[in-house]
């Protein structure tokens, strides 16, 4: 008879058994819905709501859709004090992050602010 994963842990030192707890742990915390990330900052819909300038019926389809606009999300995740930032993984397994998708009002205005240093 084939011998489950659970019975697997309970033979392992309870050293090693907090060890691939803690490591679970971590990864699990590592991949979050965008629901997960807003509860996990202690904030409700409403308050994402009320800083978006929308109403809280936009917020839960905002967590609930599968397909955004990258502008949407990049709104969202900004209104929890966070960035939103854009990684690739390529083939050979090197994890690559993109600059330059979002437009911000800093960056245009420190596009503007560098073209009156060079005008």
């Amino acid at each position: 008879m084939a011998t489950t994963l659970k019975e697997k842990l309970t033979k392992l030192s309870p050293d090693r058994q907090k060890k691939i707890e803690a490591r679970t742990a971590e990864l699990v915390s590592e991949e979050m819905t965008r629901q997960e990330l807003r509860q996990s900052l202690k904030f409700t819909q409403d308050q994402i709501a009320q800083i978006l300038q929308i109403d809280q019926g936009n917020v839960s389809r905002i967590e609930q859709r599968t397909d955004l606009m990258l502008s949407t999300l990049r709104k969202y995740i900004e209104a929890m004090g966070g960035e939103l930032q854009i990684a690739v993984k390529l083939p050979n397994g090197q994890i690559v992050t993109l600059v330059g998708i979002f437009e911000t009002e800093d960056s245009e205005e420190k596009s503007s602010i560098t073209e009156n240093l060079i005008h």
